[in-house]
């Protein structure tokens, strides 16, 4: 995006700007904004952010001014424009970061707005973890031929983390079960945890806090400043623990958690999905994420347990008997079963044998690969 906006031709007054980044979540559009400076101050390239939390009036002032890259949340955006503070006129860039969770927080209206209003000869980038229909509908209507590039499996999680579920006997264990293990996650970095919800998040921090613990909850009771408060000390390593809500911790980038625990499992495996993809960021290993699960989530278990065996993670015997509690994992897993054996020697549909054969062809590729490049030194 920077170099396609110091291609263009120099901005005039009130020309609007050349760059739009859209975010779900006012901290992950503070963080792309963070980034995006670093880049762009050397370029004479300016950058604003603009997403709620923070005074309309300054980011107003700082529009009018004048920029060329506006990093935004779709609502706080919409806004900026109805109050005439900027225009389209000249933007030909545009990105939407985590798409699938923009769609998941309701902004479906505001993002067709705001591309309806931009040129249709523009570039767009559209990221996403997962490929919901809303995303895959998007995607049809607003790109012309467009190109994907898939990193992993789409709607897995990275395949460097190491995930552990545990069974746990109700939810009263879940706490000591936290107390018990967190020493030895903190000693290995910081910690994030999920919880369902704000009441939840307080009660955890709240427990944290008598045994002593430097911990901060982070939720959308708490105003923005506050946010981003607790959000730095996190990555100063101030605070050593994290309890979060799932909208919260949207696009929550700290480099140093290692541990992420799934104290109340997630809505669905999107989310479980995005929970995890706060560590292991960038390549990262040695990271894990924990889940506890009860009896009464049998019917998530199913996902879990067929996202664990696609990703060669390991699923304990409790795991799978509490799974198997469920009709239509069973009734599917069986069936799966049957099909393999009718389809012997060209080895069904199930999981394992998927996984076993991607990595086959993956170690051929990697040989076929290194005896071109001999062939090629040789010759």
């Amino acid at each position: 995006m920077i170099v396609h906006t110091m291609d263009q031709p120099e901005l005039a007054k009130e020309e609007g700007l050349i760059g739009v980044i859209c975010a779900p979540t006012r901290e992950l559009a503070h963080q792309i904004y963070l980034e995006a400076k670093k880049f762009s101050k050397s370029c004479g390239i300016r950058v604003a952010a603009v997403y709620g939390g923070m005074s309309k009036l300054d980011q107003f002032k700082e529009l009018k001014a004048g920029c060329e890259i506006v990093v935004a949340t779709p609502g706080r955006l919409m806004d900026m424009i109805k109050m005439k503070a900027l225009t389209m006129l000249r933007a030909t860039y545009l990105v939407l970061d985590e798409a699938d969770r923009m769609f998941d927080l309701g902004f479906e209206p505001q993002i067709r707005s705001i591309v309806g209003q931009i040129r249709p000869d523009r570039q767009t980038l559209i990221f996403s973890v997962t490929r919901p229909r809303k995303v895959e509908k998007i995607v049809r209507e607003i790109l012309s031929d467009p190109v994907r590039v898939t990193v992993g499996e789409v709607g897995m999680a990275n395949e460097d983390i190491t995930r552990i579920v545990y069974v746990m006997p109700s939810d009263a264990e879940k706490l000591p079960w936290l107390l018990e293990k967190l020493p030895v996650m903190i000693d290995e970095g910081g910690v994030l945890v999920f919880a369902s919800k704000k009441a939840a998040v307080d009660e955890v921090e709240a427990q944290l806090l008598q045994r002593g613990l430097k911990v901060a909850a982070f939720h959308g009771d708490k105003d923005q400043s506050s946010r981003m408060e607790i959000l730095q000390k996190s990555k100063s390593g101030i605070y050593h623990v994290l309890v979060a809500t799932d909208v919260a911790a949207q696009g929550l980038d700290i480099k140093s958690i290692t541990s992420v625990v799934n104290f109340d499992i997630a809505k669905d495996m999107h989310m479980h999905v995005h929970r995890i993809g706060r560590t292991g960021r960038a390549g990262d290993k040695d990271r894990t994420a924990y889940t506890l699960i009860t009896q009464k989530e049998a019917r998530f278990v199913g996902e879990l347990v067929n996202s664990l065996i696609a990703a060669d993670q390991n699923v304990s015997p409790e795991l799978m008997d509490l799974a198997m509690t469920d009709g239509r994992f069973r009734s599917k897993r069986d069936a799966r079963k049957r099909g393999g054996k009718r389809a012997k020697g060209r080895g069904g549909t199930d999981p394992e044998y998927v996984s076993c054969l991607g990595k086959r062809i993956m170690c051929l590729m990697l040989h076929l690969m290194k005896s071109r490049d001999s062939m090629l030194a040789s010759s």
